[in-house]
């Protein structure tokens, strides 16, 4: 008896952890009677997704990291179509990834043209570089968007476009603040910071001279502030070093992705370096202070080609139109400018509840009606043929 075929690509973890929950929607939509396989990381292989190779170094963000990984990134996409091509899938899902997801679909593409492309978030062109619209759409068949606003970007390039919903905004539990902080020792009355240096390497060499400039400040005017560090398993061991090295961390408590939803649950206010953590945040109803830095060549560029078009980089801030959670960036980007935006919050916990309640109102509107992997898995099969 054969059945559909899909073959799933993410490259990083917001991608792998996507993939995760399109693979568990895609079984149990199909009573199992779907064959799945793909590449990704440790999320999917939970959900018996065995990558046909690694993706490690390949979560890279910005130009000049790219052009440095050029050779890595392009053995990558050989090694990612071969897989691909001898897999013989009816569709590939490629998930996130811009830059490696586009030359994987162009790979497959050009040796067998039969083969459904299905991308899976797209590349945000409402903030920047909008002519990857069209690019995209001569690329692949379909995009399935978490963004209720994508569409206008895209199908007027006759790219059909899904929406739908932000899996993100469904996937983080709700946590027990309460039990977070008694296995930890934390008072009812002492304040908690929540600190997330990122989700690569790249981003941690960048924020973690400012981030902790800014803590050094934070802790000396709030001697009894406790800093919690959540910390991805990608980067785990670059976290550590960091920890080992800045006193201000000693005494941290370092936390894995088991205990995030406690951590948030438990927090008062967020530091964090800018991506899909700051949604998850603004799910919990975390006030934040979203930070970033690129390159300098990457940056220079940037500014010099006007390739930023959107007034925020965050998401929740983009939906709402409206600065909820303070963004300090680039040349801004200082441990004192750091600090100065994290202070009102920790000095008011009517600021911190007004924030929160704002917060939480633009992530319901950005979820949607929720089971977004579901839908997303729906989107997947439609064009496919029922099993035999």
């Amino acid at each position: 008896m054969s059945q559909p075929h899909v073959f799933l690509v993410a490259a990083e973890r917001s991608g792998d952890l996507l993939g995760a929950g399109l693979a568990r929607e895609l079984r149990s939509l199909t009573s199992g009677a779907v064959t799945l396989s793909g590449i990704g990381g440790s999320a999917m292989a939970e959900q018996g997704v065995v990558s046909a190779m690694s993706i490690d170094g390949l979560n890279i963000l910005g130009w000049i990291d790219g052009l440095r990984a050029y050779k890595r990134v392009k053995a990558a996409v050989a090694e990612a179509v071969n897989a691909i091509i001898a897999a013989k899938p009816d569709t590939v899902v490629l998930i996130d990834s811009w830059g490696f997801t586009l030359r994987v679909a162009r790979g497959v593409r050009a040796i067998n043209p039969a083969i459904r492309l299905v991308k899976y978030v797209g590349p945000q062109v409402f903030a920047t570089r909008p002519g990857r619209a069209a690019v995209l759409a001569a690329t692949v068949d379909e995009l399935l968007t978490i963004l209720n606003f994508d569409g206008p970007y895209y199908e007027p390039h006759g790219l059909p476009v899904t929406f739908v919903g932000n899996p993100t905004l469904e996937r983080l539990p709700t946590g027990d603040g309460p039990a977070f902080r008694q296995r930890h020792g934390v008072t009812g009355e002492e304040l908690v910071l929540v600190v997330l240096l990122g989700s690569r390497p790249s981003e941690i060499r960048r924020m973690t001279k400012p981030f902790v400039k800014a803590l050094e400040r934070l802790t000396r005017r709030h001697p009894g502030l406790r800093l919690v560090l959540p910390v991805a398993d990608p980067v785990a061991t670059q976290v550590d070093a960091v920890m080992a090295r800045h006193p201000v961390l000693a005494s941290a408590i370092r936390v894995g992705e088991d205990e995030k939803a406690d951590a948030f649950a438990a927090a008062d206010v967020a530091l964090a370096c800018s991506g899909t953590v700051v949604t998850e945040l603004a799910t919990a109803g975390v006030p934040t202070v979203a930070s970033y830095k690129l390159g300098w060549i990457t940056w220079g560029l940037v500014r010099a080609f006007n390739l930023l078009k959107t007034p925020h980089i965050s998401l929740v801030n983009i939906a709402a139109d409206e600065r909820i959670v303070p963004e300090v960036i680039q040349l801004a980007c200082t441990g004192a400018n750091l600090s100065a935006a994290v202070e009102p919050l920790l000095g008011s916990a009517g600021k911190r509840a007004e924030i929160s309640a704002k917060l939480k109102a633009v992530t319901a509107e950005l979820r949607g009606s929720g089971q977004a992997s579901r839908r997303a898995a729906e989107a997947v099969l439609a064009d496919l043929p029922a099993p035999q």
